[in-house]
């Protein structure tokens, strides 16, 4: 028995004055599967009711043909029936010329294609495990201390690990922090750390373990098993999430040989820096004698590259504070801050105009080149390059090297800490470019790679301390999350809410091992035939294991290599030269949401093109663009993110992955005999969309030049 359907068609927001709605209606009505029709001058409001009332009364499907999906969503969700939303508003009505037949026909193959795609979805079985009400935090550092105190205040039982003796982190070899508050400039903060040791001591959700190290995890959401090293004895918890927060260290003295560090007494590192003030006074460590004349080198030149990655705005505000230090310590000393690139964000461009204005601190805008030791026994400081176009030397009785910040995560930090993951695709968490464990730079922060793991603190990114305990607690929230989500057996970010997941024919599969290497989040293991094996909970629904499959066995219930292919055979090809059809496969996370800002900012572009929203460019099998163009197609346009350094994929790297597997389609347009340029990848973001039209009638133009396709009528 073939599912029963209900179309619903909107008149509102200039659908009606576009488009001839009532022939739309016919045209659902002719549709066998289709069982109800209606039409409304705004479905978003009170006649919203009408459809969930069909819903309830036994539709299997409805297919909401109005506004984008990417809105209303709440409104047009109708318990467990499964809802198609057909785009008439913003990429019909306002981005197309009103009342002709080029946008009546984009209407029709636009419904049609809504109503194919619900032929080929099947009803959603959500996913649902054993799942604890439990977090490991591993670090007990600022970050990690907060995420535990986050995580067990929301009602969850912490286990929370570090390999130190004690708790707290590089934070305990801190003397002071800088002012948080714009209305305390001048008052260097106590950081609070006994206080907050107490606090997760006397909590009793959670259980601290110090001196111990994590040797293993396994599993996935809602059941990650842990083995932990606690003084030479192994045990084991299961929790239901992981944040990871073991922090930094400084980097590495080799990194300043050519300041004089470790040849020249008087020269010291930031973190010496710390303990000198720490102990009392600001003195030469050669004499002992209050240091008079400091010079705080940035090193941040072209020179000092490893150096500072990505950390300057943290080390600009500690050399800062240092001077502060000094100036506090002893008012008449004088302090020099030598630096290229002063990083002082946000608020903390007030501390910087403080410091600034303090009589007897200099800034000197300059790259350091030598430093070396005089007869005197003070040392001298070359600078080149100083805002006054001249090189200068500055005597100094102590120059303090300001150090960067490596993550605990990198081997260059000579303690490297790691989760040692069971998994196929490796034991470490994968990090982004920085080095930092991070999915990427903009797109949902917290999470890894790995579902379920969150990172924060300076493993996540470099901040300060404050930072790192807003870090830690929004780490924990996004885990608890997680626990949350897996309960109701849906997905987290980025579609967060999904409950499908993959499912494998496996009587087809061949154990290439593709889906299992390309799978951007480990969620794919092999059983003892090699055949993968899908942890449900640790899946993002990308559906670029979907696109990897060389024989197509992996689909979604309601996302296939059927259903992308049902709704492009659907759409009418006429065979007249004036009439392209072109069919567009938009990322529904950067190109769906531009081509929407296309329509609200009421630009318009040809009506050649059919667009089906896909959940990645990653997701979309080499087998639906090629079986387009054999069809009869113009011209294919995947539209995604950019690529490039500023590369910011939800699903780390789907664009990239397509455009391996676009050597395939060109080899099969090779062998029909067809130019290649028909099938082309564009990028444009969000921020993009003002260009998007003019792209795609370039794209168009090039079509029109090649004339149609030959295997259009075949």
């Amino acid at each position: 028995m073939s599912p029963r359907t209900g179309v619903y068609i909107c008149r509102g927001c200039g659908i009606g004055e576009s488009v001839d709605v009532d022939a739309l209606t016919s045209l659902a009505k002719a549709d066998d599967g289709v069982a109800v029709t209606r039409t409304s001058s705004a479905f978003c409001l009170e006649d919203a009711q009408l459809i969930a009332e069909d819903a309830a009364g036994g539709l299997d499907q409805v297919v909401v043909a109005a506004c984008s999906h990417r809105v209303n969503r709440q409104v047009f969700r109708f318990g467990e029936t499964p809802v198609r939303r057909v785009n008439l508003r913003e990429q019909v009505a306002w981005s197309h010329p009103p009342q002709v037949e080029p946008t009546q026909e984009l209407a029709a193959d636009l419904l049609r294609m809504g109503i194919a795609a619900t032929d080929h979805t099947t009803p959603t079985t959500p996913y649902r495990d054993d799942h604890l009400h439990s977090v490991l935090v591993v670090g007990a550092g600022p970050a990690g201390m907060s995420a535990a105190l986050a995580a067990a205040d929301a009602g969850y039982q912490v286990t929370l690990v570090d390999r130190a003796a004690a708790a707290g982190g590089f934070m305990g070899r801190i003397h002071r922090g800088y002012p948080s508050r714009a209305d305390a400039l001048s008052q260097l903060q106590e950081l609070g750390l006994d206080s907050l040791v107490e606090r997760v001591s006397a909590h009793t959700n959670v259980n601290l373990l110090t001196a111990t190290v994590v040797q293993q995890v396994s599993g996935q959401p809602g059941r990650f098993q842990a083995v932990l090293d606690h003084d030479g004895q192994t045990s084991q918890v299961e929790v239901g999430a992981v944040v990871f927060a073991t922090g930094f260290e400084p980097s590495p003295d080799q990194l300043f040989e050519r300041y004089g560090l470790g040849e020249l007494s008087d020269v010291i590192t930031s973190v010496k820096m710390e303990e000198l003030a720490r102990g009392g006074d600001i003195v030469r460590p050669s004499t002992g004698e209050p240091a008079q004349r400091v010079v705080i080198l940035a090193c941040d030149g072209p020179e000092d590259a490893a150096n500072l990655p990505y950390v300057g705005n943290v080390t600009s505000m500690v050399a800062l504070k240092q001077a502060m230090y000094v100036h506090q310590a002893r008012p008449d000393a004088t302090v020099h801050i030598v630096y290229q690139d002063m990083q002082t964000p946000g608020l903390d461009e007030l501390y910087y105009r403080h410091v600034q204005g303090q009589r007897g601190i200099f800034l000197v805008r300059g790259q350091a080149r030598s430093v070396s030791l005089q007869e005197n026994g003070s040392l001298a400081v070359g600078i080149a390059g100083s805002v006054l176009a001249q090189d200068l030397e500055l005597e100094a009785d102590l120059v303090v090297l300001q150090v960067g910040m490596v993550p605990t995560s990198d081997p260059k930090s000579g303690a490297q800490s790691s989760l040692h993951l069971n998994y196929l695709q490796g034991e470490a968490l994968p990090a982004n470019r920085g080095g930092f464990l991070d999915s990427n730079f903009l797109c949902f922060p917290f999470e890894t790679r790995r579902t379920g793991i969150y990172t924060a603190g300076c493993v996540h990114r470099a901040q300060d301390f404050a930072a790192s305990r807003r870090d830690g607690a929004a780490a924990a929230l996004k885990a608890v999350q997680a626990v949350e989500k897996v309960a109701q057996g849906a997905a987290v970010h980025p579609r967060v809410g999904d409950l499908g997941y993959p499912q494998f024919f496996m009587q087809k599969c061949t154990a290439c091992g593709r889906c299992t290497q390309e799978c951007p989040f480990g969620a794919l293991e092999l059983d003892a035939q090699r055949h993968p094996v899908i942890e449900p909970n640790r899946c993002r629904r990308c559906g670029i294991c979907m696109g990897a499959c060389p024989v197509q066995v992996i689909s979604f219930p309601d996302y296939s290599v059927e259903m992308l292919n049902a709704m492009q055979k659907s759409v009418d090809l006429p065979e007249d030269d004036d009439k392209p059809r072109v069919l567009v496969l938009a990322c529904e996370n950067d190109a769906y949401p531009a081509l929407d800002m296309v329509g609200i900012n009421r630009l318009q572009y040809p009506a050649h093109f059919r667009t089906i929203p896909v959940r990645c460019l990653g997701s979309v099998n080499a087998v639906v663009v090629a079986d387009a163009i054999q069809r009869g197609y113009d011209g294919v346009v995947l539209l995604g993110c950019r690529s490039g350094e500023n590369y910011q994929c939800h699903f780390i790297q789907g664009s990239e992955l397509l455009g391996v597997r676009m050597d395939n389609v060109r080899e099969t347009l090779g062998r029909l005999a067809l130019e290649t340029d028909r099938v082309q990848v564009l990028e444009t973001s969000i921020a993009d969309a003002r260009a998007l039209p003019g792209k795609l009638t370039e794209f168009a133009d090039n079509i029109a030049a090649m004339g149609p396709n030959p295997m259009k009528g075949f």
